[in-house]
């Protein structure tokens, strides 16, 4: 399925038939349809229709497709890995990573011949999972890849990928869609709210609809008017408070580095980003912050970003955090 913002994107490379890449990279922000464009592709790849510019739907290759279990397809995610003692009944856990096993199993798949005798497609997302053996043994693959061999990698973070690894690849960056249409599709949703939604998502309407969540949208203001007045701020009192309610690391640094953007944003541009509904706290906090202090608070806090797939006390995490906020936004020294 194709989202409304993509036909054109989608015309543009499928008219391209049989001059398509062996390897596609699908790139652009998080929340734009990226895998549904890469999933759609892959059907269209293994479509057995003469329909040329869309996948039938009907025939033997696209239900198969659609039921899951295509031979002519793969789908390479990060590997889910088992934890527990031995005594206790192992749980399933999704890893960070693509593994070395995972590539190694889909170069057999790769090499082999087709069983409807067209392609074999295979659909690696999000590819910056490949850890370093796994794209390492992608390479190989792609370097020298047997007829019929089609590669659709989506990432959301492309600059992450082996040099070597985007150099096999035709990149296509999809764009993030008009606001006016972005706005008309989540309203379709049902969407309420969707203008601040869609705001702090940077434009994503997927990602939009995921911040929509009433329990996510009042944690979020909840949390935001704590940052607005630092002096009443009680990092103990919010962290213990955020722990307990189980808000998940990567919600709140995201939440925190899209504030600091717009306070950035306000004493450069004065303008905001993510949290328009916000700019009135923003502009009376904003007009009192050293910039060079912000900004180096804003690297620790995409630091603290990066590892919150790891395993962390999130507790001591948000401490930090909010310690940290506290120091970053005092008021300049103007002597």
């Amino acid at each position: 399925m194709l989202y409304q913002w993509q036909l054109a994107e989608w015309q543009a490379l499928i008219s391209q038939g049989e001059r398509l890449p062996h390897a596609l990279l699908l790139t652009g922000e998080p929340g734009i349809g990226k895998l549904a464009f890469g999933r759609h592709l892959a059907q269209s790849l293994l479509c057995e229709s003469t329909a040329a510019d869309k996948p039938c739907g009907v025939c033997d290759a696209c239900r198969w497709y659609l039921a899951g279990n295509h031979p002519d397809f793969r789908e390479l995610t990060p590997a889910v890995e088992e934890e527990g003692d031995e005594d206790a009944k192992p749980k399933k856990k999704a890893s960070a990573w693509i593994t070395v096993d995972q590539v190694r199993e889909l170069n057999d798949f790769v090499h082999l011949s087709a069983h409807r005798a067209g392609r074999r497609v295979t659909l690696i997302q999000p590819a910056e999972a490949l850890n370093l053996a796994a794209a390492n043994a992608l390479l190989k693959t792609l370097e020298e890849p047997p007829p019929g061999a089609m590669f659709i990698l989506v990432s959301h973070q492309w600059r992450r990928l082996l040099p070597t690894i985007r150099s096999r690849c035709r990149r296509l960056a999809l764009s993030i869609p008009p606001r006016e249409q972005a706005l008309a599709w989540l309203a379709q949703q049902g969407i309420s709210d969707a203008e601040a939604n869609l705001a702090e998502a940077g434009g994503a309407p997927l990602a939009a609809q995921e911040r929509a969540d009433a329990g996510v949208t009042a944690a979020r203001r909840s949390f935001l008017g704590e940052l607005a007045d630092p002096r009443k701020l009680d990092p103990l009192g919010l962290a213990e408070r955020l722990d307990k309610q189980k808000v998940e690391v990567a919600r709140v640094t995201d939440w925190l580095s899209r504030w600091l953007h717009d306070l950035a944003r306000l004493g450069l541009a004065q303008s905001v980003r993510y949290y328009p509904d916000e700019a009135g706290r923003l502009a009376s906090l904003a007009t009192t912050l050293d910039p060079v202090r912000l900004m180096r608070y804003h690297d620790t806090v995409l630091e603290a970003k990066k590892l919150s797939s790891h395993p962390l006390n999130a507790r001591l995490v948000y401490e930090q955090l909010l310690f940290g906020y506290q120091q970053a936004v005092r008021p300049a020294n103007k002597g």
